[in-house]
């Protein structure tokens, strides 16, 4: 009986504890019995205490907890770490090696300063997003809420900190707040209390990522109370709310939100942060400004005043942010083409030569910011082909708009090919009254046979005409048609169109015919939008005017026509019942009109 007392105490020395836990690593067989055996020694606290002290045997057991198929061993290591972590330290350690239950056991029922010290623990913690995740869905975050509203300056510094870690994991936006957090973080950051000055950096943090969601759009005036503390806070904290802002604004269901902002003078408030030279809080205003001037390109120029289009050139021109450069052009793209003073500033200070240099030297890339980049450049480019500016126009082909232009149709935005379709449309509108006619005799220089053109039926060239045959626009944007992507319909049928004018319009039909682009207006008035399939009709309308256009595209066409007859929009009737007289189908098909 002594020898077996004898040997049961040799068993809790911490040599033999050592032994056991290197079993830990050893084959499934020997990794149960060695766990099995931890467990019957576990009943003396001095053995938990000790094995606490063993390095690496937390981790083992963690390992075995998560990473076997053997339940049995996976349940005593189970039941070892729950003994284990009635010590604070031994808690931690488990939460390093990504076991969590201990740690939020004590922020949930710990006392004040055992919570301070998991909390503070979890600040300071690598965590994954598993992890994160892991603490979120196992109750983390309702405990540290609880400590950041009531507890002291102490405990709401850590679980404000711990928080914030666990924010940056979208699934747990949503939990926190539905803990209610959002009215206290705006509380803190009105706070005039001094003591509490150091908790606003990070609630403004978790603020911005909150605002993610879209249900904090619920919270009423929240976007008022942010821009009014947006003068009283330091950097740290301004750069946080604008985050906060631009989150809230790019919400599809907050229209609302963005007008009682506009309404309430934001865009004023937000406009001498343009002269900032923090980089982060000028881009954050930057952002907010392109957001919130969308829809208001006449309003835009009441608020914003052409000393700030000179501050918004001189950052396109100097900023190394791609950011930045993409909101401020969304800016100047925001502003009314009419606005001929706009155009002759920006127009003065080169900015044209300087979009075409850094369109040509940067790499084609599709990152969110650099297609946005993309598509700010592109809505500028509008106001450089306004074709009520022939001048403009003529300038703005001397320095490359055109090939820029071409190489848009390319992009893998929807946003910039309809775009750089539109600025296209706009020159190619000018084209007829531009072409040289070949039968006058008075030119200083004869004309290249090669800039003959077959469409405007004279001398066309790309740079002095904007003809889109000889700018060789018309294949690249059929292209566009036949693609997957309806976004870009209407803006290319627009340009097409303008090689249907009038004066040209059967040499233009039959440039589309020899280009093959009948078939992308049939499938666009198929599948188009509304307004897409309404140019389509228009322009199959004149196609059709040819009797061997309609022989040879009257089967492929006439089912496409009777099912938009059938289920199409009403307001296309009318439309489609042209086309289908033209094809000799009306009066087959008249019921259905």
């Amino acid at each position: 009986m002594m020898n077996c007392t004898s040997v049961q105490e040799k068993m809790k020395d911490l040599e033999f504890l050592s032994a056991l836990v290197k079993s830990l690593t050893r084959d499934a067989e020997e990794q149960r019995a060695a766990v099995g055996l931890l467990v019957s020694l576990s009943d003396d606290r001095g053995v938990i205490r000790r094995m606490g002290r063993i390095q690496g045997c937390i981790l083992m057991l963690v390992a075995i907890l998560n990473g076997t198929d053997d339940q049995e061993a996976s349940c005593d290591a189970k039941m070892l770490l729950n003994s284990m972590s009635t010590n604070t330290q031994h808690a931690l350690h488990m939460a390093e090696a990504g076991y969590f239950k201990p740690l939020i056991k004590y922020l949930k029922q710990g006392s004040e300063m055992s919570k301070v010290l998991m909390a503070t623990a979890l600040s300071r913690l690598e965590l994954t997003d598993q992890n994160k995740a892991s603490l979120g869905q196992d109750g983390a975050i309702e405990p540290l809420v609880n400590m950041f509203k009531t507890g002291n300056l102490e405990a709401k510094l850590s679980a404000l900190n711990a928080l914030q870690s666990l924010s940056n994991f979208k699934q747990n936006i949503q939990r926190l707040i539905d803990s209610g957090i959002v009215v206290a973080l705006l509380q803190l950051l009105f706070s005039v209390t001094s003591v509490l000055m150091t908790l606003r950096e990070p609630a403004s943090a978790i603020l911005a990522k909150v605002a993610q969601s879209e249900s904090i759009l619920v919270k009423q005036d929240i976007t008022h109370q942010m821009l009014s503390l947006l003068n009283l806070s330091s950097p740290v904290i301004q750069n946080n709310l604008l985050e906060a802002l631009n989150n809230i604004v790019s919400h599809s269901s907050a229209s609302k939100v963005r007008t009682r902002m506009k309404e309430n003078g934001a865009i004023q408030l937000l406009l001498p942060f343009f002269a900032e030279k923090d980089t982060r809080i000028r881009t954050g205003a930057l952002k907010l400004v392109y957001v919130l001037s969308k829809d208001i390109q006449g309003e835009l120029t009441e608020q914003l005043d052409y000393s700030h289009v000179h501050i918004i050139a001189n950052i396109i021109f100097t900023t190394t942010s791609e950011c930045e450069k993409a909101a401020a052009l969304g800016i100047l793209s925001n502003l009314p083409v009419s606005d001929k003073k706009i155009t002759d500033i920006i127009k003065n200070v080169n900015l044209l030569p300087f979009l075409v240099s850094t369109m040509s030297s940067s790499k084609q890339n599709s990152t969110p910011t650099a297609m946005w980049l993309t598509e700010s450049i592109a809505g500028v480019l509008v106001r450089f082909t306004n074709p009520n500016d022939k001048r403009l126009q003529h300038y703005s082909a001397e320095n490359g708009i055109i090939p820029l232009l071409l190489n848009l149709l390319g992009s893998s935005s929807e946003a910039a090919k309809s775009m750089a379709a539109l600025s296209l449309a706009q020159l190619s509108q000018n084209s007829v009254t531009m072409s040289r006619s070949r039968k006058l005799k008075w030119f200083c220089v004869p004309p290249s046979t090669d800039s003959f053109c077959e469409v405007h039926d004279g001398y066309c060239t790309a740079k002095s005409t904007f003809c889109l045959v000889k700018a060789g626009a018309v294949t690249p944007l059929i292209r566009i048609l036949e693609g997957g992507e309806r976004g870009a319909d209407e803006a290319v049928l627009s340009c097409l169109s303008t090689l249907l004018q009038d004066e040209i319009w059967e040499s233009g039909c039959n440039h589309l015919v020899k280009k093959s682009g009948v078939e992308a207006m049939i499938k666009v008035v198929s599948c188009g939008s509304f307004k897409a399939r309404e140019k389509g009709l228009w322009i199959l309308e004149r196609i059709f005017r040819v009797e061997a256009y309609r022989e040879r595209y009257s089967e492929s066409a006439e089912s496409v026509l009777i099912d938009l007859a059938q289920n199409g929009d009403l307001m296309l009737a009318p439309a489609v019942a042209k086309v289908l007289a033209q094809l000799e189908l009306l009066q087959v098909q008249s019921t259905y009109f």
